[in-house]
């Protein structure tokens, strides 16, 4: 409320008592009284200084639009400008438009220092870099430029309605001044009187330079009506007691506000019922201080309440900014670790956004510093999230990498299944499933894919080689049930009196017994013993060359090994030995025939002659049985 406003209000209540009528001075005398009453200064100071101002509750509104326009990139801000503009009255805008505007600048600004920062790490050079408006700031100003004018015919309405307000007080202000002049009724000219008054109280603002003038005025002539009404003690303690009324239905609006849970719409409404206080007129001289102090004492408590919360909510804005200073620098502590794995970064990232929850459920830091720390929180939130988005795109160049040298596996894998060299092949295609293991991870969308390729061409070869060798085994039953028959036809042979058909016999035992092929491994080092035991009886019986029948024997030696486990490497260590032999034999066979031309010379020549050549024919014999043992081991690894 203006102070010189309420002052007026009551200091101009006092009409000039003199050449009146005695009911008159009566009425003068207790207008004197309320002159001099001390009420009317203490309520003109405590009705204005009692109001608290609304910086607080205007920082508290900004602060909320502020954090609704955190998450808005440039583009959606506009957006939002554009449907506040159509959707609220320039009134109901307040400040809105100016935080937009800077928070747009701000977004805008980030928005350029990324494209600046992209621009030189794609080898730009600083120097070059050129802003361009952008289409989201070109529609913002032209957003800005609508506001302003609306803004700016809005208040030339307001001035215009508040010239006609003045206009019409000071039309109702002339007609008071005119009512002493009129004829009738005193009652009908009091009745045009409160009409009057009941207009002014309805009519708006005036323009602020005519608030006082206009005021001053108004009491004046309202006054003057009152003196020239020469109204009865009765009459005008009639309206004295219709303003306490009014007041003290105030005093009750006042007190009810004291309930109301909320303080800022509780300091509002106190806002209202001071304006219609200083509408009201004066009370009975007895009850303006009683009056006055109830208002007064319903006023202090709401402005107490008020300064309460505000002062609260810094202290709670205090703790909001260290909880949230908290929280930057745990992500600070995060950024400096190495993060190397993806499992890591899962468990850092669910840790970030769990951190960003927690903020969201902390309030508003002091406004000096709320900007400073979010826009910090905002920075360390950009640059881990970056980091993890980098980690991520080499993460996808090594899968794609991966993926590449699967698909390479898979083509060997394929290559080889219709394959039916069964140990060579498993053993390649064990091979390459070792080589996939030590692959790493390919993308995602393909991981399930490679797989059961790779895994349908390793399963159709391992299939068919199954398949193979379950047949094989009922072919190695069936062997071996032919070779158990023919033991027992070798066991019940009977050697005749001819040695060759005898030497045959055994001979075609031998043959059948190649011919029928392998046993299962689990009966073949058993039958085989039994099978050379029972072919070498048969030699040992046959009436032959002992060369001839030892060569019989190590053939029948040779297929024996041939089917042992290790019948390979004997059969080469064998193999060896006889090939060195043969070499040796030859080298003594050459110095031998060297030395016969030398004997030739010497005495007792012819029968140290004979003894060499018996030496060599000897040899060449032991060599022609070596060769053909090395023969049999040979053509028998061919078999």
């Amino acid at each position: 409320m203006n102070k010189s406003s309420f002052m007026e209000i009551h200091s101009n209540e006092t009409p000039d008592a003199q050449g009146k009528s005695e009911e008159i001075k009566i009425l003068g005398e207790l207008e004197s009284q309320a002159e001099e009453s001390p009420i009317d200064q203490d309520n003109s100071s405590d009705e204005t200084e009692d109001i608290v101002p609304l910086n607080l509750e205007i920082e508290a509104r900004e602060q909320v639009f502020t954090k609704a326009l955190a998450g808005l990139d440039s583009k959606e801000i506009v957006k939002k400008l554009k449907e506040i503009l159509e959707s609220k009255s320039v009134e109901q805008l307040r400040d809105e438009v100016d935080l937009m505007k800077i928070a747009f600048y701000k977004r805008h600004k980030s928005e350029i220092e990324a494209s600046k920062k992209l621009f030189v790490e794609s080898g730009g050079i600083i120097e070059d870099f050129q802003v361009q408006e952008s289409t989201e700031e070109q529609e913002l100003k032209l957003l800005i430029k609508k506001y302003k004018e609306q803004k700016h015919e809005h208040t030339q309405k307001l001035e215009a309605i508040k010239l006609q307000n003045l206009k019409e007080k000071t039309a109702i202000l002339e007609e008071i001044k005119e009512l002493p002049s009129k004829e009738g009724l005193i009652t009908d000219i009091h009745k045009r009187f409160k009409a009057l008054v009941d207009k002014w109280k309805t009519i708006g603002t005036v323009p602020q330079a005519n608030v006082s003038d206009l005021y001053e005025n108004y009491h004046h002539n309202v006054d003057k009506f009152y003196d020239f009404l020469k109204l009865n003690k009765e009459l005008r303690d009639l309206d004295l007691k219709k303003n306490l009324q009014l007041k003290t239905e105030l005093c009750l609006a006042a007190e009810k506000q004291i309930m109301e849970s909320s303080v800022v719409k509780s300091f509002k409404t106190l806002q209202d019922l001071h304006v219609q206080w200083r509408e009201i007129g004066t009370v009975p001289n007895e009850n303006r201080v009683e009056i006055w102090d109830r208002f007064k004492a319903a006023t202090a408590k709401i402005n107490k309440a008020h300064q309460e919360y505000f002062e609260n909510l810094k202290e709670s804005q205090k703790k909001n900014l260290d909880l949230k200073t908290n929280i930057c620098d745990k992500i600070e502590e995060v950024l400096q670790q190495e993060i190397s794995t993806v499992k890591e970064w899962d468990e850092k990232t669910a840790g970030i956004v769990e951190l960003q929850e927690l903020w969201k459920t902390i309030g508003f830091a002091p406004r000096k510093q709320n900007t400073e720390v979010y826009q910090r929180f905002h920075n360390l939130c950009d640059d881990f999230f970056n980091r993890k988005r980098d980690f991520y795109s080499k993460i996808k160049d090594d899968q794609n990498a991966n993926l590449q040298l699967k698909l390479d596996i898979c083509f060997q894998a394929e290559a080889l299944k219709e394959s039916t060299e069964w140990k060579k092949t498993s053993d390649e295609l064990i091979q390459l499933q070792k080589r996939w293991k030590d692959i790493g991870p390919v993308p995602k969308k393909h991981s399930d894919s490679i797989w059961k390729r790779f895994r349908l061409a390793c399963d159709s070869f391992f299939n068919a080689k199954n398949a193979h060798f379950a047949s094989v085994d009922n072919e190695y039953e069936n062997n071996l049930k032919l070779k158990e028959a023919l033991l027992i036809e070798i066991e019940n042979f009977q050697l005749g009196g001819d040695a060759d058909a005898n030497f045959n016999s055994v001979k075609e035992f031998q043959q059948r017994w190649s011919e029928i092929g392998f046993v299962p491994i689990a009966k073949k080092e058993d039958i085989q013993k039994k099978y050379r035991k029972l072919v070498d009886q048969l030699f040992d019986q046959l009436k032959m060359d002992d060369g001839k029948k030892n060569l019989l024997k190590f053939k029948n030696k040779v297929d024996s090994m041939g089917t042992s486990i290790k019948g390979d490497n004997r059969l080469k260590q064998e193999r060896e030995k006889y090939i060195h032999r043969v070499k040796k034999l030859e080298s003594d066979i050459l110095l031998w025939e060297n030395n016969i031309g030398f004997f030739a010379k010497s005495k007792n020549a012819e029968a140290m002659i004979n003894e060499v050549q018996k030496r060599i024919e000897e040899a060449k014999a032991e060599m022609k049985s070596l060769e053909e043992k090395i023969s049999m081991i040979e053509k028998s690894k061919i078999e």
